[in-house]
């Protein structure tokens, strides 16, 4: 039986999961409430420490009881989380909804993954998994590009509650399609079947990646360049202020740096049949370590230019390491996989965070991108010597 309805169905989850016009006005919105950027930090910590705790725990559930169900929670746990933003009005409300998206997160993190590559197993179209994966991330972009430009536009005529509650809505029609899906026979555990210890899961996870170094490899670059990019998605609007660019560009802008993504996620399949993985992953490592260094040192409009190179390369990285992992692990074990991928990559951020933290107050943020440019050049040294024999 062929679950290829349940691709469509993950295509429309994920644009609506993502039309979220509350994120371009997310920390103005806070402040209003009384958030300092103190308090921030605090969430963020909350947020961050969660999902590590939980990314493993969630992985393991949604190989044991099926990736819907995990898909399903995350999206209800959405809902929530922008239902009780438009009434917060205290730490503790904003606290509880980090909260409350770190598990979100932490649920559906793998699971999507895990449920389209079985959906397509069933079609016999596995293969194809890097190109879907790209399609289903520029189904993402385009709807954060969507949500900013029209988010940034209603919040200054309108106010910022309402694009929670636009939020909120764009939430629960992202729980309609996940309900709608169907799970593929033989992605989870049945009923008559012998239950798995949650403790092989785990030994079994350790034990593929102690076996399979190319694998481990991989999924590292996954982390480190996936850690990386998402201090541009955070403070490219410190780098821009810095620089003297007026506020309200920033939406536009943006748009821009996600457009920019579109080519890699999109082009990825094809490359891989071009070139190799350990080609790709090795320049796209490069290319941050040289953007990043490139921030640091040229305090200018040209460092825009670094941003969108950076970008625009790192839009690869999902969809290989992702298909490098899938094509190469059993259906038993996908969501679980996923995760642990999630987990490091949380992991990564906490620790290159804290030196980027460092680094931006006694620099600027110009500092804190060059401590970043620094981890990925070390780190593309380690992976051309250490990829030699284990990547191909």
């Amino acid at each position: 039986m062929s679950y290829m309805p349940n691709i469509w169905k993950l295509y429309v989850f994920r644009f609506f999961s993502s039309l979220i016009p509350a994120y371009v006005i997310e920390r103005l919105f806070w402040e209003e409430r009384g958030m300092t950027i103190q308090m921030v930090v605090y969430a963020e910590i909350i947020f961050a420490v969660t999902v590590v705790l939980l990314e493993v725990p969630t992985g393991i559930i949604s190989d044991k009881w099926g990736r819907k169900h995990m898909i399903v929670l995350s999206a209800i746990l959405g809902c929530f989380e922008f239902l009780i933003l438009l009434f917060a009005t205290e730490f503790w409300h904003f606290a509880l909804v980090v909260f409350l998206a770190a598990i979100g997160r932490s649920a559906g993190s793998g699971s999507d993954h895990a449920l389209l590559y079985d959906s397509l197993a069933s079609a016999g179209k596995e293969q194809s998994f890097e190109k879907y994966v790209g399609r289903m991330n520029a189904i993402d972009i385009v709807s954060i590009m969507i949500a900013a430009l029209c988010g940034s536009l209603l919040a200054g005529r309108f106010g910022f509650s309402l694009n929670y509650w636009l939020s909120f809505v764009s939430s629960v029609a992202a729980l309609g399609f996940a309900l709608m899906l169907v799970e593929p026979a033989g992605s989870k555990q049945q009923d008559g079947d012998e239950q798995i210890p949650l403790k092989l899961y785990l030994t079994a996870s350790l034990r593929l990646f102690r076996d399979n170094k190319g694998v481990l490899l991989v999924v590292l670059s996954g982390m480190v360049t996936g850690a990386a990019v998402n201090f541009i998605d955070e403070f490219w609007q410190t780098y821009l202020d810095r620089i003297g660019i007026p506020v309200i560009y920033f939406g536009l802008f943006s748009a821009a740096l996600f457009l920019v993504r579109l080519p890699g996620n999109m082009l990825a399949y094809k490359l891989k049949s071009r070139f190799n993985y350990r080609f790709l992953i090795a320049g796209v490592t490069a290319v941050l370590a040289l953007g990043f260094i490139y921030l640091s040192a040229v305090k200018g409009f040209s460092g825009l230019a670094a941003m969108f190179i950076i970008c625009l390369f790192a839009g690869m990285i999902e969809p290989l390491a992702a298909g490098y992992l899938h094509h190469r692990i059993d259906s038993s074990m996908r969501a679980t996989m996923g995760s642990f991928q999630s987990l490091g990559e949380n992991a990564v951020l906490i620790l290159t965070g804290m030196g980027f933290g460092y680094f931006s107050s006694q620099f600027d943020i110009f500092g804190g991108y060059g401590f970043i440019g620094v981890v990925c050049g070390l780190f593309f040294i380690y992976f051309t010597f250490a990829s030699k024999k284990m990547v191909e």
